[in-house]
């Protein structure tokens, strides 16, 4: 109650502030909130069709989700300058519509019986590297709009509605699926984004245009800055190292972790919609702590407490049993990591903004998200193969020890006090 309390002393003496800027954020906002949740509701959109539209194999699904996240990043690895040097809402905008646009064009092509493998996986490429200019810009763009001081608010509001859309998105749009048809959900995602776009232009505050780059130098150098800004800072090298590895462990070990629930042991649908999607509700109540959290122990107590409370839950469910016995192993060790989550992200993400100099942020943010996504492509396919030769067991058990081991790239002594 000490903790709420403060929160409330805080949210009263900050109010004033917040509420200035407070309806332009809240169309950021809801651009955010209407992308994300058809994005969530679409999650194995392209999965779903390619198996039961396209009688693709297991190999193809590998490849749709692997291939198209590496070289989505890949093509973007020349868009950070890019992105840094141009105003970051006509960007946002212009990423939503591309995204939208592509999306299109399944429902279009399937209708018309044309829709085939490849466009699927052209589809899912344009969609990565527009997602990619889309966070680039959309980072800066929050450092612009939103004062320092309250910049852990609104990445904990950005991190409340990105968990509510993972618990609500997947269920409610495999039942899409299943009543309306294999499409649906991949329209509602379009739909998301030219929501996403209006809602960010609706944003009123003047946007300052940033200066020209330098004439001349390298055009590598000029691609490459983002990570050069990020190596040459020993705190946010040893950031970029951890969370890096922590998003990629995770993620590579879904595939398994789901084969083994499914295949091996049986978990029913329902069984498993309940085992992930009542978990992230632990990341809602995360996201809403994590204000006050550092209000009350310090930036540099949360980051380090929580970048290790995150890390240890994951090897456990290598011995997750069958059935209703398993469940609630499951959603215990889901929601426990979840929740660590979801103090960790908005403190760490405010903690970076800050960090990097103003003219920097969109080529640091780009250079992060091409990082992350080439490291969780490659970490599915070297875990799938893994599980095919060890069983998925064992390849959960190995990511669970591998994630421990993460925090040794926590800054210890490099993180100053708050």
């Amino acid at each position: 109650m000490r903790v709420l309390d403060r929160w409330s002393v805080g949210e009263r003496a900050g109010r004033a502030g917040w509420d200035a800027m407070g309806r332009d954020f809240g169309w950021l906002w809801a651009a955010f909130a209407a992308g994300t949740l058809g994005t969530r509701l679409a999650l194995d959109a392209f999965p779903l069709i390619a198996i039961m539209v396209l009688d693709a194999g297991p190999a193809q699904v590998s490849l749709l989700a692997a291939a198209s996240g590496a070289v989505g990043a890949l093509l973007a690895v020349p868009l950070g300058p890019w992105i840094e040097f141009r105003a970051k809402r006509p960007l946002m905008i212009r990423a939503d519509v591309v995204r939208c646009l592509a999306l299109f064009t399944v429902p279009a092509a399937y209708a018309l019986g044309a829709l085939s493998y490849a466009q699927m996986l052209a589809v899912a490429m344009v969609v990565a590297v527009a997602d990619i200019v889309f966070v680039g810009a959309s980072g800066a763009h929050l450092k612009a709009l939103v004062p320092a001081r309250h910049l852990v608010r609104a990445n904990g509001r950005f991190e409340t509605v990105m968990w509510i859309s993972t618990a609500v998105g997947p269920p409610v749009g495999g039942a899409l699926v299943g009543a309306v048809g294999p499409v649906v959900t991949v329209v509602l995602n379009a739909v998301g984004h030219l929501l996403s776009a209006a809602g960010v232009r609706a944003i009123s505050a003047p946007e300052v245009v940033p200066s020209a780059p330098k004439p001349g130098g390298p055009r590598f150098r000029a691609v490459a800055e983002g990570w050069r800004m990020i190596l040459a800072d020993r705190v946010l090298r040893l950031l970029f190292g951890n969370t890096v590895l922590v998003s990629a462990l995770i993620m590579a070990s879904a595939p398994p972790l789901t084969y083994l629930l499914l295949h091996d042991l049986g978990f029913t649908a329902l069984e498993y919609g309940l085992a992930f999607g009542v978990p992230c509700l632990g990341g809602v109540v995360g996201a809403r702590l994590a204000r006050p959290l550092e209000r009350r122990f310090g930036r540099r107590r949360i980051l380090l407490g929580f970048g290790v409370a995150r890390v240890p839950w994951l090897a456990g469910l290598a011995g997750v049993g069958a059935g209703w016995g398993g469940l609630p192993l499951v959603m215990g060790v889901e929601l426990a990591m979840i929740t660590c989550m979801g103090v960790f992200t908005p403190v760490f993400a405010a903690y970076r903004l800050e960090r990097v100099e103003d003219g920097a942020v969109a080529r640091v943010l780009t250079a992060w998200t091409i990082t992350t996504r080439t490291a969780i492509a490659a970490g599915t396919a070297l875990w799938g193969l893994i599980a095919a030769l060890a069983g998925p067991r064992t390849a959960i058990g190995v990511a669970g020890a591998l994630l421990v081991g993460t925090v040794l790239l926590l800054p210890w002594r490099d993180l100053e006090p708050s």
